[in-house]
């Protein structure tokens, strides 16, 4: 059992912001030494969270719209009343996804579906410089 380390950064819009990152996690998996074991992705930050869906523009508005009837901007959080910065809803929409996936891979592949993508969610309030974590776990 080996286990390799990699790392993606790369820019958000924010304002719950998806963005396939299935490519760079394949590269990892691609460039290891590898052929079979689990990729685990993870985001650090508490504002932004890591999930798989259909990367499409239907399925994206639509969780979009889903996470803004979840977590509503427009309510009182008190994050924001002790820190003034606005971003309360970001931290719970972030909590509730989640900061990490697992992805099994097999022969140097990553065993996503045929129409399941692994997406970066950036909810905070503005646009950050994210950092997400690839680590491998394999033989």
């Amino acid at each position: 059992m080996s286990v390799v380390t990699k790392g993606i950064e790369l820019q958000t819009r924010g304002e719950t912001d998806v963005i396939d990152i299935t490519r760079d996690v394949q590269d990892a998996v691609s460039r290891s030494e590898l052929s079979s074991g689990t990729a685990t992705v993870f985001v650090s930050g508490s504002t932004a969270g890591v999930t798989t869906i259909e990367y499409e523009s239907g399925a994206v508005r639509d969780f979009q719209g889903a996470i803004d009837r979840i977590a509503p901007k427009d309510i009182h959080y008190y994050h924001d009343a002790r820190w003034g910065d606005g971003n309360g809803y970001s931290h719970v929409r972030a909590a509730t996804l989640g900061p990490s996936l697992t992805v099994p891979f097999s022969s140097k592949k990553l065993l996503l579906g045929t129409w399941q993508q692994i997406v970066l969610v950036d909810f905070d309030n503005r646009p950050r410089s994210r950092k997400i974590v690839v680590q491998l776990m394999g033989e």
